[in-house]
């Protein structure tokens, strides 16, 4: 891997993307890195080819602990039968290995097939030492069981993944470098540029795509957010899995529009649509990393809340996209947003950090406001565990989502109408704060069902 470079060089679109749930880490990061390994697999020679016999997977970590649950497995026979979280049927994913003797044949180059079943991956359960929680070893083998090719993946959070020994792919520097809130406000201040042109500037030097790309692509995400948000209003039953919890948004909705306008009725709204989307991703279907899965429900629930209740423009929305955008940015180059790594704090402490950064420039396009409204956000889910019953990501997953955009809403609300020069702390001290918690963190409380509300017992 390179060496931290000190400056954020990700694209919007790579923080947000679209994709099957439950989990980026464990559905479309393992996805990712077993079509990776199938594009290796097609550029070797013929000999190589043609002595290969099989190929087999090892899962470490919480992917190993919880991969079952979250669907890791599934995803990874997806992988390497080319499908892509982006375009992948996630009925048809929900589908695989069904039964355990199934075979699928991973198609290669020159009109080679291996075969692959349920019995070629394998959870390894040991405590490791790998540079990351999140670890995959692929090999390819040949009848001898020698390995011809092997490759170790790490699934690092929000669906990216890093392959061990190489390098990410180069991108040229964007022409406006920052690498932390601070230096991100003070670059605005020095070059007087408003944040979405900063942010735009930046994704046309990444991407290569011009201003009218980005904003299409703005207007898929939010499409897919607010379709998301509207069939799980609309579908009722029990989620996937033994715990057989019921979904809860549909009637949380119907009760909802029975009440008079009010407080009360503008909470319960924005807890259905977060629920709503956080049911939809525990059912294994389509949704928008922001900046995980698992924490997928909390942004959706406030663009909704302010696109069809607020009467907010997509072009207003676009620019809280990007305030969004510059706090999941600076919370993945600093720290982290992956349960596995620093804990829920990291998932839906960071997304509800984003939808307060949204909703706030939508209101006041103050950028100081901005970053108050992500610290406040943050810093009070500090220290929350990622702690999932049986491995499923709906105990205590779902509600987590609700409370989190409830969270978001009102870090606004504060940040909005408060003096922002009199708030103490910024949000790179609590983002610092947050990753030492994390590393200070217990493992069993990172994503492994082994402590805290994953070993309750339910009925």
């Amino acid at each position: 891997m390179k060496d931290k470079i000190s400056y954020i060089d990700t694209s919007i679109f790579d923080l947000f993307k679209s994709g099957p749930g439950p989990s980026s880490s464990h559905t479309i990061g393992p996805m990712k890195a077993a079509g990776n390994f199938l594009n290796k697999l097609r550029q070797l020679p013929e000999p190589a080819l043609r002595s290969a016999s099989s190929v087999k997977v090892e899962l470490f970590g919480s992917l190993s602990l919880t991969g079952k649950g979250h669907g890791t497995d599934r995803s990874i026979v997806a992988g390497l039968l080319g499908w892509e979280p982006e375009s992948c049927d996630c009925e048809a994913l929900s589908r695989l290995l069904q039964l355990p003797e199934e075979e699928y044949r991973i198609s290669l180059s020159n009109g080679h097939e291996l075969p692959f079943s349920a019995a070629d991956i394998f959870f390894n359960q040991d405590e490791h030492d790998f540079p990351y929680q999140n670890t995959m070893v692929f090999k390819l083998l040949n009848a001898q069981d020698e390995t011809i090719l092997e490759k170790t993946y790490y699934s690092i959070g929000g669906g990216f993944i890093r392959c061990d020994g190489e390098p990410p792919s180069e991108v040229p520097p964007p022409p406006y470098c920052y690498g932390s809130m601070t230096e991100l406000q003070t670059l605005l201040q020095k070059k007087r540029l408003a944040l979405p042109a900063l942010i735009f500037a930046n994704e046309m030097a990444l991407t290569g795509m011009s201003t009218s790309q980005i904003s299409e692509r703005l207007n898929q995400l939010i499409e897919i957010m607010c379709d998301a948000v509207k069939r799980g209003l609309r579908t009722r039953g029990i989620l996937p899995g033994p715990i057989r919890l019921a979904r809860k948004a549909p009637q949380l909705f119907t009760n909802a529009v029975k009440l008079d306008n009010g407080p009360d009725k503008f909470l319960v709204l924005l807890n259905a649509y977060a629920l709503a989307v956080s049911e939809e991703n525990a059912s294994g279907h389509r949704v928008v990393t922001a900046p995980t899965s698992g924490s997928s429900g909390v942004m959706p629930a406030v663009v909704y809340l302010l696109r069809h209740h607020l009467r907010i423009p997509d072009q207003e929305l676009h620019e809280g996209f990007c305030a969004a955008a510059a706090v999941g940015f600076i919370a993945k180059h600093n720290a982290s947003i992956s349960g596995a790594e620093v804990g829920c704090q990291g998932e839906v402490g960071v997304a509800s950090a984003m939808a307060a950064a949204m909703a706030t420039y939508v209101r006041t396009k103050n950028m100081n406001r901005v970053a108050n409204a992500a610290e406040i956000a943050l810093e009070h889910h500090l220290g929350m565990t990622c702690d999932p019953i049986g491995g499923y990501v709906q105990i205590p997953c779902i509600e987590r989502n609700a409370v989190g955009a409830v969270t978001a809403y009102n870090a606004c609300l504060l940040a909005s109408i408060c003096d922002p020069h009199k708030q103490k702390i910024g949000f790179d001290e609590v983002l610092a704060v947050m990753l030492e918690t994390g590393r200070d963190m217990c493992v069993k409380y990172k994503e492994t069902s082994k402590g805290g509300l994953g070993v309750c017992k339910v009925c």
